[in-house]
């Protein structure tokens, strides 16, 4: 007689073994109607399962996060299904959920087009149509083999093989199509309603060149036909604000072969990296941080001592000289040790706060390269804070408030954050990873900021907090990092005179806010869709005349407000005036100054926004006022 207790605590008895669908329609027909899958004693399992014990019970739906991933993964088994009834003679790989859908790897003669894989979704909403079952089934590791041999599908039967003998494996079967799968499914294909199929790839069996080339299906599935219509929507929205493209319209950047991954900045792409560099130097100043450089090259031995040779050497460029192995500094945190080691240093040092804008290097593999997102050449707003560990909980929380400061003014204001704990293999006592966590946990929650734990995910030398950015379609950007570190301090000789007058080694903060220079401008081109805020636009205004009578007044014009430390443009192309004004809003210019004969009479100029909208005439004065005015909001609201 197993009892179910349910996640609201309520509990459930029955006579004999229940499966999970029995439960659900127990509580009622339209939840076991609904019911996708379960959890029992936290694990995942079909709705088919059975339980002959008493057991803890979660119906699963398509409410449910785990129901869109189970909702996905059947999805890639009915791409699979229909590729198999279309083409014959095809095979089956491997086929994962991942963020947002799917894949599905194929072995087959012909790759596929764009117009099979129109035929292929057409087959997909047949097979849901028919409502077919779907079953799971054991079978033996040897007899798995032979059973998919049998069937022609080699490559199952590989993956298979390399599976310890004597394991008991689950395969999935709905109508013709069988695939080994852990599971769980859903129960019949009638529950997948909203997918569809993206695009087709190359990708080489078990992701190595020497292998065969299949062909990789990408799809997405969602719970409901407007989630996939809200998701689509936001793809054709990303896709006008890909920051490559807009990057290469406005002459931001660009990027060539000759120097994989590192970018060729234009003038006006380089004015906002420079003005975004002195805001941050502006803002770390304000926070006692000092600001160093150090070099770019530095011997094999440090990076030895440091530990990242060992784990990161692969990704180092490295170079050899007058005998020597040298590294392309990856990160700075080695380099900034050193400068602490130089003099003595007391407690009343700490916290020492030490800033760079560290260019780094690393061999990124080509296919991860991606615009100025992922690079092989970037620079970090990086910084590490010396300190001793009662300092630990104060300079976290220091760091918190100056960061969502940061965020704010470029309009960031939805966080999510994430602590993450000892993982395993570590180093430190217990005690002194008790008393780190719990202050990085304590500074969070000082701020009243809600955060998530992740168990384990903590670095090796210290637990760490993600602080991601949720940008205007959604979309999450990892940019800010919180490290404690107790390895590295101590593997490169810091130290310093502790009160009790004895030698101690400090603890060091590592410690980022954009992360990636490049990076987060590639974020903010995506975010404002290339209409930088006033502050950070390379050109903040333009004058334009509308015939030759006015071009001495807009030149002056444009003197006085350069000489009030405003970038301005002139337009005195001997265009219409429409036509500039088109031109100058395509080039999302935040004010667009136009001057007549009125215009000059008065001294005014007739002020519009690249939005289109008219703030009348006004005085240079009262212009720049209303610049300046703009530019001290930065991105905490819309701008004009």
């Amino acid at each position: 007689m197993p009892v179910i207790t349910l996640p609201d605590g309520s509990k459930r008895e029955f006579d004999d073994a229940v499966s999970v669908y029995d439960v659900a329609h127990n509580i009622s027909p339209g939840l076991a109607k609904a019911a996708l899958a379960g959890k029992v004693d936290g694990d995942m399992v079909d709705t088919s399962f059975v339980m002959d014990k008493d057991s803890s019970l979660a119906i699963i739906t398509d409410r449910d996060e785990e129901g869109l991933e189970v909702i996905r993964h059947s999805t890639a088994h009915l791409l699979a299904q229909a590729v198999q009834r279309l083409h014959k003679g095809v095979q089956v790989t491997i086929g994962p959920v991942i963020e947002d859908g799917f894949y599905y790897d194929f072995a087959t003669d012909k790759p596929f087009t764009e117009e099979d894989l129109k035929a292929i979704e057409k087959e997909m909403a047949k097979i849901v149509k028919e409502n077919i079952k779907v079953e799971r089934t054991l079978m033996g590791r040897d007899e798995a083999v032979a059973f998919f041999r049998n069937m022609g599908e080699e490559y199952k039967a590989e993956i298979i093989q390399d599976i310890p003998a004597g394991e008991e494996l689950s395969l999935y079967k709905q109508g013709d199509f069988i695939d080994l799968c852990r599971g769980p499914h859903v129960p019949s294909t009638a529950k997948l309603k909203a997918f569809k199929l993206m695009k087709v790839a190359g990708a080489y069996w078990r992701g190595d060149s020497n292998n065969a080339m299949l062909s990789r299906i990408y799809g997405t599935a969602w719970t409901n036909k407007q989630d996939l219509k809200d998701y689509l929507h936001r793809l054709e929205e990303a896709e006008k604000r890909d920051h490559r493209k807009i990057g290469k319209a406005q002459d931001l950047f660009h990027i060539q072969e000759e120097a994989p991954g590192m970018i060729f900045w234009h003038d006006k792409g380089w004015s906002i990296y420079k003005n975004l560099e002195q805001y941050i130097r502006d803002r770390l100043k304000e926070h006692d941080y000092q600001e160093v450089r150090t070099p770019q090259i530095v011997d094999r031995t440090l990076w030895e001592k440091s530990g990242h040779w060992d784990k990161f050497g692969d990704d180092m460029f490295t170079l050899e000289s007058d005998s020597r192995d040298y590294a392309i500094k990856p990160m700075n945190c080695p380099c900034h040790v050193q400068i602490f080691n130089v003099g003595l240093k007391s407690y009343r040092d700490l916290p020492l706060r030490m800033a760079e804008f560290g260019s780094c290097h690393r061999n990124e593999p080509s296919g991860a390269l991606h615009g100025i997102m992922r690079l092989r050449n970037f620079v970090q707003d990086d910084a590490h804070i010396f300190c001793t560990e009662d300092q630990v909980q104060a300079e976290v929380s220091k760091f918190i408030e100056l960061l969502y400061d940061v965020y704010a003014d470029f309009g960031f204001t939805d966080v999510i954050v994430k602590l993450s704990t000892r993982p395993e293999q570590r180093v430190g006592s217990d005690e002194v990873w008790d008393k780190a966590e719990a202050a990085l946990a304590e500074s969070l929650k000082a701020s009243n900021i809600e955060f998530e734990y992740l168990p384990g995910e903590g670095a090796f030398y210290g637990p760490k907090i993600e602080f991601t950015l949720k940008d205007c379609l959604g979309r999450h950007w990892q940019c800010g990092t919180m490290q404690v570190d107790f390895s590295m301090p101590g593997r490169l000789g810091a130290e310093y005179v502790a009160e009790n007058g004895e030698k101690a080694v400090p603890v060091m903060l590592h410690r980022a806010i954009l992360g990636s220079l490049e990076r987060f401008i590639g974020i903010l081109i995506e975010e404002y869709a290339g209409k930088f805020p006033a502050w950070l636009a390379p050109t903040q205004a333009v004058i334009m005349n509308i015939t030759d009578n006015q071009a001495e007044f807009c030149q002056k014009t444009a003197e006085t407000l350069k000489n009030k430390g405003f970038r301005v443009n002139l337009d005195l192309r001997n265009e219409k005036i429409g036509f500039k004004i088109r031109g100058q809003t395509l080039a999302r210019v935040p004010y667009l100054l136009v001057v007549g004969d009125r215009e000059v009479e008065n001294g005014h100029v007739a002020v519009r926004t690249r939005e289109g909208e008219d703030l009348g005439s006004m005085s240079i004065e009262a212009f720049a006022e209303l610049l300046e005015k703009a530019i001290a909001l930065k991105g905490r609201k819309q701008q004009t």
